[in-house]
């Protein structure tokens, strides 16, 4: 179908879809003080887009809005349909919670009943 549109269309439609994919997705990477938008992110890495992404390598932080989600080591490995994709060597979630230094019983109270 896209195969008879204008050329002015054809990117018109483009730049509306990735308008859209921008403003639904709230996952950020931030690289040092710089925050880039991401928008897909899957198992084995992430994309942004091509025009505003920087060459990232090493370790970034991704968040989703203020809430911190993965240290990541990523290199840029492409460039297709106007987004640079880049991949996991490593990514680890972050823990919501301090490490704790004695073994945790799964069958402790969740609360106290008041008498």
């Amino acid at each position: 179908m896209t195969d008879f549109l204008p050329e002015a269309v054809r990117k018109g439609l483009e730049d509306a879809r990735k308008a859209a994919q921008r403003r639904s997705s709230r996952l950020c990477v931030h690289d040092g003080d710089n925050v880039h938008r991401v928008l897909r992110f899957w198992d084995g890495g992430f994309a942004m887009d091509a025009e505003n992404a920087p060459n990232l390598r090493g370790h970034v932080e991704l968040y989703d809005g203020a809430r911190h989600l993965y240290q990541c080591l990523v290199y840029t490995s492409r460039e297709e349909d106007g987004e640079r994709i880049y991949e996991f060597k490593w990514h680890a979630p972050v823990a919501d919670r301090p490490a704790a230094d004695f073994e945790r019983e799964n069958d402790e109270p969740v609360a106290l009943l008041p008498r």
